[in-house]
């Protein structure tokens, strides 16, 4: 009888191919860069010196400064979180559902303050007001000297808390609005109900879970700032938790890291809370709608059309154009406090940061290379990541994306200690250190930063047809090929916008920089920061300005490529 060798089977190992290989590669870099700094911290704050023991933490929670800070940031964060809420709230419903004019240019601008650091928002409003002030002493209107500066206070604190998250508000509510079911609003009109009760029995109810998504985005945004608090609230003494902890490290180093440790541990807990206390909210009800969306509406304003554009416009002017002049008419002048005139226009400000000084010079540098380096990488990890997120269903991958979102959600200080501990010894086995180089930053931004690039990324691969992939799966090319050739391509202007959002994000960062940067390894955001705090204000505020027009030039480029771009990438054109 004749016999019939059958093959054997090779090893599960051995029959890994390129997607699963991917897969496995992609659950590694996520774990290293989010997961495992998270645990670390949760270690130390429980372990100090890898030894269990509750004294640092208990030593910690006693102290009275702690819990002082902690209000404070808890009064700073409700507080403009509510000043966030009305102003975003009221943009969203102006442009969703009216017929006001220049809409693209309206909200370009309204979103323009959350693409420009907080540091220089803060050094911008710090310009603007107070006896000093070069733009006020220019049109003779300046408080008497010795006069206090009206923002160097809890409430300046508040109020800057607010302008800067009023997008992250906007944002959340017009999206909202744009799924609204029209056919309530018509049958509460049909009976007899007029704009302002329709507006306040129906649209809003129906916006709560918008409404609450926004504000706890801006609760936690303002929990972990760490550049408006430091400008404006260190001088009045007014300390929250991100500026308690960086003047821990910068006065006695890294001795305390168990300590600032545990207060990061804390301010990540506050974040929470906020996230879970919107869940809380919008759990009580049921928010479904049983209507199909249809056609958006757009209530005509007519004669009053003028006066609300003229108030859109105002208040932009007021919180964007003034703020911004004031830093322009600062770094024009020879000396912080002196008039705008013939006489004490210069340029040398920008001549010494750019040309003169090596601080500066090299800060720029160290900015273009971590940002540029971050959005390179992200953007190759982003475009097959979507992919798997998005063409493959399965249990590990929805883990991966909440893995993915982790570093974003928390506030960059808690980032930035857990970094520091990662790093604070050398590399097993390599016995390299991480710690006071220029490479921590960069780690740093791949963990905060990654769901900045994957979310246009996603939003791509949502909107593509698979018939194409699909078709040459069919046809026998492996998976790597037709990513190569077919899906990668597909997603590119995606991936590219995704990658300018982070290096417009990344290039001013400063809440993780600030507790990683050292001798050297400055960014531009530090810079501002360190040129402020030494009373090189003129010069700060030339970094600042050449900081704004990258951004501006930024976005620009990115509004040039928005032809190629799936739908809903651009916030502004959302």
């Amino acid at each position: 009888m004749l016999s019939l060798a059958l093959p054997r089977s090779r090893p599960r190992w051995r029959r890994w191919g390129g997607e699963q290989a991917l897969l496995a590669a992609f659950a590694v870099f996520l774990t290293v860069v989010s997961l495992l700094p998270m645990a670390r911290l949760l270690w130390e704050g429980v372990a100090p010196g890898d030894v269990p023991q509750l004294g640092v933490l208990a030593e910690v929670l006693a102290s009275r400064s702690t819990w002082r800070a902690t209000g404070n940031s808890l009064e700073a964060a409700c507080g403009g979180t509510a000043i966030s809420l009305l102003l975003g709230g009221v943009f969203a419903l102006l442009v969703a559902l009216t017929d006001i004019r220049a809409k693209a240019a309206l909200v370009f601008c309204f979103l323009l303050p959350l693409m420009i650091p907080p540091q220089i928002t803060a050094l911008s409003w710090a310009q603007l007001f107070g006896p000093a002030s070069p733009l006020l002493n220019t049109l003779g209107v300046a408080p008497p000297p010795g006069s206090p500066h009206p923002l160097y206070s809890a409430g300046g604190v508040i109020l800057l808390l607010g302008i800067q998250h009023a997008p992250l508000v906007f944002l959340s509510l017009r999206a909202g609005l744009r799924s609204l079911p029209r056919e309530q609003v018509e049958a509460a009109c049909a009976a007899g109900a007029g704009r302002w009760r329709v507006l306040t029995s129906v649209i809003l109810p129906l916006m709560t879970p918008a409404l609450v998504a926004g504000g706890a985005l801006a609760f936690v945004s303002a929990i972990g700032n760490f550049g408006i608090p430091a400008l404006l609230g260190i001088p009045a003494g007014f300390t929250v938790l991100p500026t308690l902890i960086y003047q821990r490290l910068a006065s006695f180093g890294p001795s305390v890291i168990s300590e600032v440790a545990v207060l990061s541990i804390l301010v990540g807990l506050i974040a929470a809370a906020g996230l879970l206390l919107q869940s809380l909210v919008l759990g009580k009800r049921d928010y479904r709608s049983s209507t199909a969306v249809s056609q958006a509406l757009s209530y005509r304003l007519g004669r009053w059309r003028p006066a609300a554009e003229l108030a859109c416009w105002a208040v932009i002017f007021l919180i964007l154009i003034v703020p911004l002049a004031a830093l322009v008419a600062t770094s024009l002048v020879t000396a912080y406090g002196v008039p705008l005139g013939p006489g004490t226009v210069t340029l040398d400000n920008y001549v010494e940061v750019l040309f003169r000084q090596a601080v500066t010079a090299r800060a720029f540098a160290n900015s273009f290379v971590l940002a540029g380096a971050a959005a390179l990488v992200l953007v190759a990890v982003s475009a097959p990541l979507g992919y798997f997120l998005v063409w493959r269903r399965a249990p590990l991958l929805r883990a991966l994306d909440l893995v993915a979102e982790l570093p974003y959600a928390l506030p960059g200080v808690v980032l930035a200690i857990a970094c520091i501990l990662v790093f604070l010894r050398p590399l097993p086995l390599l016995g390299v250190g991480l710690y006071g180089t220029l490479w921590i930053i960069l780690f740093a931004y791949l963990a905060r930063f990654l769901t900045l690039a994957l979310r246009p990324t996603v939003g791509a691969f949502h909107q593509l047809d698979r018939a194409l992939e699909e078709a040459a799966q069919a046809a026998g090319a492996r998976f790597l090929r037709r990513l190569r050739d077919i899906v990668l391509p597909l997603v590119a202007p995606a991936a590219a916008a995704g990658g300018l959002l982070v290096f417009m994000t990344a290039f001013n960062e400063l809440t993780v920089s600030a507790l990683l940067w050292s001798g050297g390894n400055e960014t531009l955001g530090v810079v501002v920061f360190n040129l402020d705090d030494g009373g090189s204000t003129v010069l700060a505020s030339a970094v600042a300005v050449l900081a704004v027009l990258a951004i501006v030039a930024l976005m620009a480029l990115v509004q040039l490529l928005s032809s190629r771009l799936p739908a809903g990438v651009l916030p502004w054109e959302r």
